[in-house]
């Protein structure tokens, strides 16, 4: 197991983006949405950088999962809390690692189940190879190529550390 990039380091270059990246919206048209755990993690941080107006978003996209045949249903699953309207909103969609995009295609679905956005703007700390599906972040922390049989986990909340583990079979 090893450790990478500081995460302090990150995530102002991340708020530093995001606000380029929106430069044209009107703040109070934007909702921060964090993907439950380390999204929400990394969202708290980017929210508090960024000073914006909405209270944070949280999903929990375990209904909305592919592959329960793979990780079996967990019983306690918390709900999704979104504290506002999304319809014609600016969402900034916060994921900790983007891997094969199916969490995001997930987070997608429950997001469109509560309404119209305006627009999604993705970031994630960690971009990674290995994309199953044709999603790609907008904004994005740090890109990691890992060979097959390794994964990055973010650990946290405090602090928050990023990981290299090798996967056991």
């Amino acid at each position: 197991m090893s450790q990478i990039a500081h995460i302090d380091m990150l995530l102002p270059s991340m708020a530093n983006y995001l606000n380029q990246h929106l430069k044209t919206q009107k703040r109070d048209e934007i909702l921060m949405v964090g993907i439950h755990t380390g999204g929400v993690w990394v969202a708290e941080r980017l929210h508090q950088l960024l000073n914006l107006p909405q209270p944070l978003g949280q999903l929990n996209i375990a209904f909305y999962r592919d592959d329960f045949s793979r990780i079996g249903f967990h019983p306690r699953v918390k709900p999704s809390a979104l504290p506002i309207e999304v319809d014609n909103r600016h969402i900034i969609l916060v994921d900790d690692v983007l891997h094969t995009g199916r969490t995001i295609r997930a987070a997608l679905n429950e997001i469109f189940d509560y309404g119209r956005p305006a627009s999604v703007t993705l970031a994630v700390l960690i971009e990674r190879n290995g994309r199953e599906l044709p999603i790609q972040p907008d904004i994005i922390g740090c890109s990691l190529c890992l060979e097959s049989g390794k994964t990055v986990k973010l650990c946290g909340p405090e602090p928050l550390s990023l990981e290299i583990r090798t996967v056991h079979e």
